[in-house]
């Protein structure tokens, strides 16, 4: 629950001050610097929680712009007594970027490179640049920064320096700290400090030399004693420095860097203004074996031998998330490539160098090795890049996927990267694995076999007897790292869930010397208090996100009757045996609604930026609010009543769900199965309930029924177009941008066609043709492609008939049938319901004698695969969904079935496509490329893009144009632009419009390219 002031007992940094200074330091703020201050419930609540299982309010939230902002903020943050925590992506495991603070959020404006010497391989960069980011910038001087964290589309490099990462290839290059040159920080007093070499400090950075260097002699006996003596050891901070014995020294030359008493200090010591970094050169070769193992004992039991090989990584991927994977459309193709049959644990096994020919050798030298091991023929070889590079993307999301686990039992992370030699592996996994079974649980794991460091979750309901079973579970788990000399935080840090075991790793004394560096540096414990020193227990309830129900406040959910069915998400698994249970059919608040937003676990994977669709909106403005995990945690406040009764339909929730598209990306691109644009749909309904509808409402939901009369009278709607005036007053009083064009009306619509009024089989012949074996096919025309783009459907008429199919399709009296987009998008869920129910009557005798429905609109062909399903419409909405294909699926579908007789001629030009979201988000992209590659000698390029930011009506509206415009400029327009002579290929009736209102360029549907080749 939010955390708010409720005893002084509780840890510092855990309980909020008084309202009156909180008021105070908002003021000030506002007055005092240029950034983004934001005090209210909504705001403070989605920087309440990171990706572990805690959550405190914060005081506030400061956004700055400039580096004054930040040294302002910490000034006036002293003065008032309020601490401050330093926060980047969000990403953290442990906690350490929750906390009842000033949060200070860098990810905005400071994610600069500063500087880059690469002649001797150095950066300087600010805290808030994204790993990913930064690796870009470096790849064409053939360098990176090769602490390849698994998150690195969206870490930042403050945040990774905070936790002491490590990433998949640490037995080859080491973690955080063996990589930081230098760093430049304000101390709490508001002193710019520089962190180097020790033999270069002066002034503020001597004296802190020498304090921590008298305290490693004076607790010398005892760092050779406790310190662990493996590679992956982040706990504490790192006093080692001055007593260097450690498995691989912080610096090559042994030397001492004050800088490493930053890293891994979570942001406790001072606060980074820029970080020097060591770069690598890039690898120029790569290749992978994917080894395959009948029991996950013998996968660990091999690490230990397939380390002398000498690979720069060796990670596991574990039944559990092989399984998860298996049922994720943007998985499934990729780990089936690796997977000789249904393995128990599979290891990524990767050599680099700058030559393909040695590494070739140690791939052969793997299989040789597995062969030995009595695992013949158990190595998937991908000497190739491509496939090796989808399948990291696999592993690097294993967290995540293991986490879209549906019900209320969820892997928790409190034990997850205890760190063993190699040689114990085996027996420490299967120790852990009887921990679980004795508790009632399993765990799953995945992660670094290289390095002894395996990331395990037992699967724990932390709403109810979770917290009881976490400290049982981690109290044995300790006492096996004991027995094999291993180290309790490997990788993830300490945070507010293993910072109380610090002093159970290092003993009592040199706790005490930890607390002393803290009093050192930060004596009024600004610094993100309640981390490394005086943490609470791991286990207090009253700081979960779910707080169990002894907690003072417990986690409840408020009553709401769902208008979609969100049974799917209304499940339990049994944490032993996998299986799952509907306890209910998520009609109710107990239900499925609230678990579908419960599935973002915060892991920030909404916030990349270089590949798939999400979040379109995040990506130009960089606000947590438009981001697909600030929106769920917004909806996670209200519909749990921690924002207030009202919440959930309220206009801070409306302008958090506001820049949400629909474009569905979260639906493919969410590792835990987010599903945004379904949950807008819901809050829509609830909200327009209350609110009331429209008049841009009524028009857009309702545009299927009066487009036919419309369609009557075009020269009279189209004068909007013409004269500025018009376009002005319709934003005026409807909201729609006088900046655009609304699509043009005509009365040729396809439904006054000779083609629809002659060539079409009625149902029974439609029937009869697929009884008998013959081609034919629905065409579903919808009110886009009938009414405004004509051409569309009549073009696909002639691809179709040109391709040896007959051709039935549905309309009514008065009008055609519509499939409810348009009514979903206003809100209007009870008529989306009855046209779409009306139109699956219609198709369901269709469907269920396998006759194809083939749509040309994504959004709305979609619909019935998508929405549908979830408006109790039945088995028969099923039986439609399983027959309803776009015309590129369908005629990719049927060329490999070699039932596609189409002879085309060659375009004679280049050509680009753009991906309809939806269509990204079913994997339709694909197709289109296929269907397009049957053009003689043609050769299409997918552009790189996310939404194009017309989204049906969204860009059309005054005051989503700028945004709108944002987003095409991100990645699509210039693209288009670099090739004026290409042929522009868009599904999607509002991406066409967007292309030719930004780039003056004319897209066209597939079907109109084929048809004009048709030979």
């Amino acid at each position: 629950m939010l955390i708010e002031p409720t005893s002084q007992l509780q840890p510092l940094g855990t309980q909020l001050p008084p309202n009156e200074v909180c008021d105070a330091l908002a003021r000030r703020l506002k007055a005092e610097t240029e950034g983004e201050v934001m005090f209210d419930a909504a705001s403070r609540g989605r920087y309440a929680t990171d990706a572990s299982i805690y959550q405190i309010m914060p005081a506030g939230v400061l956004v700055p712009k400039t580096e004054r902002d930040i040294a302002t903020a910490i000034a006036i943050a002293r003065e008032l007594k309020v601490p401050v925590l330093p926060r980047g992506g969000g990403t953290s495991q442990c906690g350490q970027t929750t906390g009842a603070a000033l949060v200070i959020d860098n990810t905005k404006h400071f994610r600069k490179v500063l500087e880059v010497d690469a002649k001797n391989g150095t950066a300087v960069v600010e805290p808030g640049l994204v790993l990913d980011h930064l690796n870009a910038q470096l790849k064409p001087l053939g360098l990176w920064y090769p602490v390849d964290v698994s998150t690195a589309a969206q870490a930042t490099l403050g945040g990774m320096a905070g936790n002491n990462s490590c990433g998949s290839r640490s037995i080859a290059y080491g973690n955080m700290v063996h990589n930081v040159l230098g760093a430049q920080a304000w101390m709490a007093d508001g002193e710019l400090v520089d962190f180097g070499r020790v033999e270069h400090a002066t002034g503020r950075a001597a004296a802190i030399a020498e304090h921590v260097r008298g305290l490693a002699r004076q607790h010398g006996a005892e760092i050779r004693e406790h310190w662990p003596k493996v590679l992956r050891r982040v706990a504490g901070y790192n006093l080692d420095i001055f007593d260097n014995q450690s498995e691989r020294p912080y610096t090559a030359d042994g030397g001492v860097n004050l800088a490493h008493l930053l890293i891994g200090s979570e942001g406790t010591l001072a606060y980074t203004r820029s970080l020097t970094l060591q770069l690598s050169p890039l690898p120029r070769a790569k290749v992978l074996g994917v080894v395959n193992f009948p029991s996950f004992h013998a996968a660990m039991d091999s690490a230990q031998h397939i380390v002398k090989l000498g690979p720069t990584a060796v990670e596991l991927v574990d039944r559990t998330m092989i399984e998860l994977s298996l049922t994720n459309p943007a998985f499934r193709p990729t780990i089936e490539t690796a997977l000789i049959g249904r393995p128990a644990a599979i290891l990524l096994v990767e050599f680099s160098g700058e030559e393909k020919g040695p590494l070739l050798h140690k791939l052969r030298q793997l299989v040789e090795l597995i062969g030995d091991l009595g695992l013949p023929g158990a190595v998937v070889e991908m000497p190739d890049e491509a496939p090796q590079k989808n399948l990291w993307e696999v592993r690097k999301a294993g967290l995540n996927i293991m986490m879209s686990l549906k019900g209320d039992g969820k892997p928790v992370s409190f034990i997850e990267d205890c760190a063993v030699p190699l040689e114990h592996l085996a027996e420490y996994t299967d120790g852990l694995t009887e921990v679980f079974a004795k508790y009632g649980s399993r765990g799953t794991w995945y992660a670094h076999a290289s390095v002894g460091t395996l990331h395990v979750r037992p699967i724990l309901d932390m709403r109810r007897d979770g917290a009881q079973k976490m400290r049982a579970i981690a109290e044995e788990a300790a006492a096996l790292v004991r027995r094999y000399k291993g180290a309790f935080s490997g990788e993830h840090g300490d945070g507010l869930c293993r910072g109380e075991w610090i002093e159970w790793q290092f003993g009592p004394r040199i706790n005490e010397a930890f607390r002393d560096i803290k009093r050192f540096f930060d004596p009024a414990d600004l610094f993100n208090p309640g981390k490394i020193v005086d943490t609470p227990k791991m286990d207090d309830g009253s700081l979960f996100r779910f707080a169990p129900p002894e907690a003072p406040r417990p986690y409840r959910r408020i009553e709401i009757q769902p208008v979609l069915d969100w049974s799917a998400w209304n499940v339990q698994a049994d944490p032993v045996t996998e299986e799952t249970t509907a306890p209910g059919t998520g009609g109710d608040s107990t239900g499925g609604f609230a678990k579908a937003v419960e599935m973002c676990n915060n892991n920030g994977h909404c916030r990349k930026f270089d590949a798939g669709t999400m979040c379109p909106s995040y990506r130009v403005t960089r606000d947590e609010q438009h981001l697909t995990r600030g929106r769920a945690n917004t909806l996670r406040l209200a519909v749990s009543g921690q924002l207030g009764p009202d919440a959930f339909t309220s206009e801070a929730m409306h302008d958090t769900m506001d820049l949400c598209v629909g474009c569905k990306g979260c639906k493919r691109d969410c590792p835990t199965g987010v599903d945004m644009a379904k949950m807008k749909v819901e809050f829509l309904a609830h909200y327009k309930a209350r609110h009331g509808h429209t008049m841009k409402d009524r028009l857009v939901g309702r545009l299927p029924d009066y487009a036919a009369l419309a369609s009557r009278f075009p020269w009279l709607l189209n004068l909007r177009n013409k004269l500025p005036l018009l376009a002005q007053a319709g934003e005026k009083l409807l909201g729609f941008s006088a900046k655009r064009s609304l699509p043009e009306w005509r009365s040729d619509t396809f439904w006054r066609s000779p083609e629809f009024a002659t060539g079409f089989v009625d149902k029974a012949e439609a029937l009869r043709i697929a009884g008998e074996g013959g081609r034919v096919a629905v065409l579903f025309v919808d009110t886009f492609n009938g009414i405004f783009e004509t051409e569309n459907a009549l073009a696909a008429t002639r691809v179709l008939r040109a391709a040896g199919y007959a051709l039935h399709t549905v309309s009514k009296e008065g009008g055609h049938h519509c499939c409810g987009r348009t009514y979903l998008s206003a809100g209007m869920v009870d008529e989306a319901k009855a046209r779409a129910g009306a139109l699956v009557a219609e198709l369901e005798p269709l469907a269920r004698a396998g006759i194809a429905i083939v749509g040309l609109e994504p959004s709305c062909l979609l619909t019935l695969r998508d929405e549908a399903l979830v408006m109790g419409l039945g088995e028969a909405a099923k039986t439609v969904a399983a027959q309803a294909l776009l015309l590129e699926e369908f005629m990719a579908q049927q060329a490999k079935a070699g039932k596609l007789d189409l002879k085309l001629r060659p375009a004679g030009k280049p050509i680009l496509v753009h991906g309809h979201c939806h269509q990204k988000a079913f994997d339709a992209v694909k197709p289109v490329m296929d269907v397009l590659r049957l053009i003689p000698g043609a050769q299409p390029e997918l552009i790189e893009s996310s939404c194009c930011g017309m989204a049906g009506s969204f860009g059309y509206e005054a005051k989503h144009h700028e945004v709108s415009m944002k987003m095409a400029e991100a990645a699509l327009l210039p693209a288009i632009r670099k090739q004026p002579d290409a042929i522009v290929v868009a599904d999607g009736t509002s991406c066409r419009h967007q292309i030719a209102d930004g780039a003056s360029r004319q897209a066209v549907h597939v079907s109109v390219l084929l048809d004009s080749l048709l030979a």
